[in-house]
C-alpha cells in the first residue's frame, strides 16, 4: 500500500513538472525607446494636433508679428501679455493649450531682442507679494529699482482653436480640418493690431488616444 501511495506521488510530481516546463513565458525586453524628430510625424499619428504641428503654427506666428511694424518699429517696445488665459479650444482635439502660447512667448522674447516686452500677468500674486514684502521693509528693496506699479500691457493675446470632423462610415477614415487663430488686442481701445491664422488637415484610418 505504501509503494502504491509512494508511486502515485511521484507520478503526480511528474506531470507537474513536465506542465511547468511545456508553459512558455515570454521574458524577452520591450522595445527600446526612440527619440524622435519633433518636427516631422512619429510612429504615432492620428488627426490631432501634434508636436509638428505646434512647431509650425507658433513658428510662423512669430515670424509674421516680427514683421509687422506696428509692434516692433515702435520708439518705446510695446507691452505684451502672451499666455492661454483667453486663448480657447473649441475643437474636438484634446491639448494643452499651454504647449501653444509658451512656446510662441518664449521664442518670440528670444527673436525680438528686447523690440517687445513681455509682461508675466499670471504671476501678478507673486509679484505683488513680494512687493509688499519690500514696502513692509521685511526685505530690502533688491537691486533692480522701485517702481510705483507693476508694468500694464498695451496688447494681450486672444485665439481660438476650431476643427471640423468628417468620417467615412465604410473605411472607417477619420478627416480633421483644423484652424487656429491668434490675434493682438489694444488694451486701450479694444481693437485688433494683428491677426494670425494657421490652418491643416489630416486623415487616418484609425484614431489615436491624446492625453
Amino acid at each position: 500500500m505504501r509503494q502504491f501511495v509512494l508511486t502515485g506521488i511521484m507520478l503526480i510530481g511528474g506531470l507537474l513538472l513536465t506542465g511547468c516546463g511545456a508553459t512558455k513565458i515570454d521574458n524577452s525586453a520591450g522595445r527600446a525607446t526612440v527619440y524622435e524628430d519633433a518636427r516631422s510625424p512619429g510612429k504615432i499619428q492620428g488627426v490631432g494636433v501634434e508636436s509638428q504641428d505646434i512647431m509650425a503654427v507658433t513658428d510662423q506666428m512669430m515670424r509674421d508679428m516680427l514683421s509687422n511694424p506696428q509692434l516692433v518699429n515702435r520708439e518705446i517696445a510695446p507691452r505684451i501679455i502672451i499666455d492661454s488665459e483667453y486663448f480657447t479650444n473649441e475643437s474636438s482635439s484634446r491639448i494643452n493649450k499651454n504647449m501653444l502660447t509658451d512656446r510662441l512667448r518664449i521664442n518670440l522674447n528670444r527673436a525680438a531682442n528686447g523690440r517687445l516686452t513681455f509682461v508675466g500677468r499670471e504671476f501678478a500674486d507673486m509679484v505683488e507679494k513680494e512687493r509688499e514684502l519690500k514696502r513692509m521693509g521685511v526685505v530690502d528693496g533688491g537691486t533692480i529699482r522701485s517702481t510705483q506699479a507693476t508694468a500694464g500691457a498695451d496688447f494681450r493675446l486672444v485665439g481660438r482653436i476650431m476643427s471640423l470632423d468628417a468620417m467615412d462610415t465604410r473605411s472607417q477614415e477619420r478627416s480633421r480640418y483644423h484652424q487656429i487663430t491668434f490675434e493682438l488686442i489694444d488694451l486701450e481701445l479694444g481693437t485688433y493690431v494683428w491677426s494670425g491664422m494657421y490652418e491643416f488637415q489630416k486623415t487616418a484610418q484609425d484614431d489615436i488616444i491624446y492625453r
